[in-house]
C-alpha cells in the first residue's frame, strides 16, 4: 500500500512533528484547525488546511464528522491522531477504518480493550504480565472497603476509563475510602463518561517506567528499551530520560520482555507505550497502563536508537515489515525531554494564557526542539498549555543534564508565565542529578524549586514587540482547504498593548 496524503487531526508542536516526518517521506499534509488557531504554525506548514470549527475542542477537534469531512474534501487517504483528543478514542480509529481510510495506529480493538483499566489488568494477568496487587470488580463501596481491607493501605482509586490522573485519589484510611471513591466517580465521569473505579495497592516512593513498543502486521514485536518518567506534577511528566537511573541490565531484560508479553496480548499493532509502575526496594515492577498512541516523550527514544517513530509508525500503517531483530537495536548515550508549559508553579502550576511577544528557542549540537508556537500567536485557556518539548543528547547522563541545563537557560517565551525557571531548578537539585527521585518527588520539593518567574520590564517588551515587527511582509501561508494567504506578521502582532 502506498499512502500518498496525511491528514493530522491534532494541533501544536505534535501536529508540526508528524507534518515534518511526513513530509521528509514525500507525503502531502493535511491540517486541522480550530478558528482560535487559525495563524497556529501547524496550518501554515502543511500543504492544506481546513477548518473545523470554533475554539472548545467539543466543537472543532473532537469532532469525528469534521474531520472526516476534511479528510474527504482533500484527498487524504490516510489520519494520524497525535496524541491527546481523539488519538485513544476506539470509536474514531474504527470510523476511520469504515471510511475508507488508514488509521495510523493500533486496531481499534486493542484501543478499546487497553482503555478499560479493568479490562487490561484481566488480560495482562492472563498473560502473566505482573499488575500491582488490586480489584477490578463490582464499583460499590462494600466492594471496595473489603478490596481495600485485603490490600492493605494506603490504596489507589484508579477510574477505569481514564488516565492522566483524572478520577485518582490516594486513600491512607479506611474511614476516607467511601468520601474519596464519591470524588473520584465524579471526576471520572465528568472526564471520560464513565464513573466505575478500580483499585490498586499504592506505593508512595513509586519509580514511572514505560517501554516504546513497535508491532508490524507481520508478526514482528520489539521494544525500543525504557523511558523514565517519574518526575511528575498532577501525576503529568514534566521530565523524561532514557536510559533511566534505576533499572540495571537484567531488570531492563525482565521488563522488556514483559511489555513484549503484553503487546502481543492484546494483538497491538504500530507504536505504543506500556507503563510500569517499579517498586525501588524489591526492585518489582507492575503492570501500570498501555497507551495505545505515540507518547509526548517519544524523541528521547529516537535520539538514542537514531530512529524516526512517526515515519515508522506511517511505513507500518502502509503494510510494511520491520527490518530489524531485537539485537538490532542498541541504545547509544544519554537523552533528557523537559516540557515546557505556559502554567505557574509558584500558584499551583496553574495555566498561563496572553500572546507571545517573543520566542527564544535553544540550538546547538545534541539539542532538538519540538515546538507549537510562534511570537504573536495566542495562548488560549482552550487547549493543553504545552508550547514546546526541549531535547537533548549526550554521551552519558551528567553530559545531558549540562546540556539541558545551557538549552533552558537559552529559552524564553515572552508574552505568558512558564516553567522554565521551574525545570532548570529541578535538574539542579542533588536528588535528581544522583537519580534519587519518585513519582511524588515534585510535591515533596516544592518549595525548593518553585521559583518566582523572572518578571520582564514593560519596556523590553515593548522593544520585543517592535522587533517581532520588523521581518518583511507577505510571507506565504496556507490558510484554508482550497489554497493560500499572505501572512502579515504587523497584523499578527495588533493587541499586544493597548492603542
Amino acid at each position: 500500500m502506498n499512502l500518498h496524503t496525511l491528514l493530522i487531526a491534532n494541533r501544536g508542536e505534535i501536529a508540526r512533528r508528524i507534518i515534518r516526518a511526513a513530509r521528509e517521506m514525500g507525503l502531502r499534509t493535511v491540517a486541522v484547525y480550530s478558528e482560535a488557531d487559525a495563524d497556529a504554525p501547524h496550518v501554515l506548514e502543511a500543504d492544506r488546511a481546513v477548518l473545523i470549527g470554533p475554539p472548545p475542542p467539543q466543537a472543532s477537534y473532537l469532532r469525528v464528522e469534521a474531520i472526516l469531512d476534511a479528510a474527504r474534501q482533500t484527498g487524504a487517504d490516510a489520519i494520524h491522531p497525535g496524541y491527546g483528543f481523539l488519538a485513544e478514542n476506539a470509536a474514531f480509529a474504527q470510523a476511520v477504518a469504515d471510511a475508507g481510510l488508514v488509521f495510523v495506529g493500533p486496531p481499534p480493538q486493542a484501543i478499546a480493550l487497553m482503555g478499560d483499566k479493568a479490562a487490561a489488568r484481566a488480560r495482562m494477568q492472563a498473560a502473566g504480565v505482573p499488575v500491582v496487587p488490586g480489584y477490578q470488580g463490582a464499583d460499590d463501596d462494600q466492594a471496595l472497603a473489603q478490596a481495600a481491607a485485603r490490600i492493605g493501605f494506603p490504596v489507589l482509586l484508579k477510574a477505569a476509563a481514564g488516565g492522566g490522573g483524572k478520577g485518582m485519589r490516594v486513600v491512607a484510611q479506611p474511614e476516607d475510602l467511601a468520601e474519596a471513591a464519591a470524588a473520584a466517580r465524579r471526576e471520572a465521569q465528568h472526564a471520560f463518561g464513565d464513573a466505575r473505579l478500580i483499585l490498586e495497592k499504592y506505593i508512595p516512593q513509586a519509580r514511572h517506567v514505560e517501554f516504546q513498543i513497535l508491532a508490524d502486521a507481520h508478526g514482528q514485536v520489539l521494544h525500543l528499551y525504557e523511558r523514565e518518567c517519574s518526575v511528575q506534577r498532577r501525576h503529568q511528566k514534566i521530565i523524561e530520560e532514557t536510559p533511566s537511573p534505576l533499572l540495571d541490565d537484567a531488570l531492563r531484560r525482565r521488563m522488556a520482555q514483559a511489555a513484549v508479553a503484553a503487546a502481543r496480548a492484546v494483538g497491538y499493532v504500530n507504536a505504543g507505550t506500556v507503563e510500569f509502575i517499579v517498586d525501588p526496594e524489591p526492585r518489582a515492577f507492575y503492570f501500570l497502563e498501555m497507551n495505545t498512541r505515540l507518547q509526548v516523550e517519544h524523541p528521547i527514544t529516537e535520539m538514542v536508537l537514531g530512529l524516526d517513530l512517526v515515519q515508522w509508525q506511517l511505513r507500518v500503517a502502509a503494510g510494511q515489515a520491520l527490518p530489524w531483530r531485537q539485537g538490532d537495536l542498541r541504545p547509544r548515550g544519554h537523552a533528557l525531554e523537559v516540557r515546557v508549559y505556559a502554567e505557574d508553579p509558584t500558584n499551583g502550576f496553574l495555566p498561563s494564557t496572553g500572546r507571545l511577544v517573543h520566542v527564544v528557542e535553544p540550538q546547538g549540537p545534541g539539542v532538538r526542539v519540538d515546538s507549537g508556537v510562534r511570537p504573536g500567536l495566542e495562548v488560549t485557556p482552550h487547549y493543553d498549555p504545552l508550547l514546546a518539548k526541549i531535547i537533548v543528547h549526550a554521551e552519558d547522563r551528567p553530559g545531558a543534564i549540562a546540556r539541558m541545563q545551557a538549552a533552558l537557560e537559552r529559552t524564553a517565551y515572552h508574552g505568558v508565565v512558564t516553567n522554565v525557571a521551574f525545570l532548570l531548578q529541578v535538574l539542579r537539585h542533588p536528588d535528581f542529578r544522583a537519580g534519587r527521585y519518585h513519582t511524588r518527588w515534585v510535591d515533596e520539593i516544592g518549595a525548593e524549586v518553585a521559583t518566582e518567574p523572572t518578571a520582564v520590564p514593560p519596556a523590553v517588551l515593548a522593544a520585543l514587540a517592535l522587533a517581532e515587527r520588523m521581518p518583511a511582509r507577505g510571507s506565504v501561508a496556507p490558510a484554508s482547504a482550497g489554497g493560500t494567504a499572505r501572512y502579515d506578521p504587523w497584523a499578527a502582532l495588533q493587541g499586544v498593548f493597548p492603542a
